[in-house]
């Protein structure tokens, strides 16, 4: 439904084609920590967004130059995201490329701990009457996407922070069977010493990694391998399987795993209980 209702002041020479409200299952902490979060834009959003390149930053906001999909197509926008001093809101603007002159306001009003109002305002530059229906069904249908996917990490980053990790837990090897079985149902992920592992396989071996990333707790049990790394699907960040360690030159690592062991005799497969150790030669 479009609404044609306003909280924004009206920008000059802009007409509203639609507003956008929804209730976010997620904390106005966790709302504002996404809002500053630009980093996520063409991995979370990568059916909109191909690449970005960060041109300012601070606690105003950012400004940004992000690719558009199709990649192929090689188009980007300038976009600024500035803070309301003293208002529980934002503005979207792009700068340059399609869209240009155009502004998104969003209001953001916490509900209770878990719960947040969201609205959003669509304002475009030359627009015809008989346009506005059509740009705001639209740009409706675009916002709706990206806070389903946005809401989806705000929550799964939510569950994270309150599941404590590997306290307590019975530091024992846990047998995983034969070995032809499980490499058929590779990857696998199994749940040992409090902690959640990805068994997987690279050039024949058989390897563990974690399925949290230590960046912002993002979800790595079906993230992309590429390379000898695994990819995390909110941010981009890469980690080599076999060490741990961070392909993009950032000083974080994934928490040492166990080892996976194959019995030669009957070869039989089990995680060790002790982490596998990290080479003198890894960051």
């Amino acid at each position: 439904m479009l609404d044609i209702g306003m909280s924004a002041p009206a920008p000059n020479g802009l007409h509203k084609v639609a507003i956008y409200r929804r209730t976010v299952h997620a904390s106005a902490e966790r709302v504002w920590e996404n809002v500053h979060d630009w980093e996520h834009l063409p991995w979370l959003h990568r059916q909109s967004f191909c690449a970005i390149e960060t041109l300012d930053l601070g606690d105003w906001g950012w400004r940004a130059r992000i690719g558009l999909q199709p990649a192929s197509q090689g188009q980007s926008i300038e976009l600024e995201l500035v803070l309301e001093p003293g208002e529980p809101r934002y503005v979207s603007r792009t700068l340059a490329g399609p869209g240009a002159g155009s502004e998104i306001w969003t209001r953001v009003e916490p509900l209770d701990a878990g719960r947040t109002a969201i609205e959003v305002e669509f304002w475009l530059p030359g627009v015809q009457p008989a346009q506005s229906d059509a740009l705001g069904a639209a740009y409706l249908k675009l916002y709706t996407r990206l806070w389903d996917e946005d809401e989806s990490m705000m929550v799964r980053r939510t569950e994270r922070l309150a599941q404590p990790i590997g306290r307590g837990a019975q530091q024992t090897d846990l047998p995983l069977g034969p070995l032809d079985a499980l490499r058929a149902r590779l990857p696998l992920v199994v749940a040992h010493a409090g902690r959640d592992w990805r068994i997987v396989e690279l050039d024949g071996q058989l390897l563990a990694h974690a399925t949290v990333c230590p960046h912002l707790l993002g979800p790595l049990e079906h993230a992309e391998l590429d390379g000898g790394c695994v990819v995390c699907p909110w941010h981009g960040y890469r980690f080599d399987v076999a060490s741990g360690r961070n392909a993009d030159g950032r000083r974080l690592r994934l928490p040492a795993a166990p080892r996976v062991v194959v019995e030669g005799r009957t070869s039989e497969v089990r995680l060790e209980s002790a982490p596998r150790a990290h080479s003198s030669t890894e960051r």
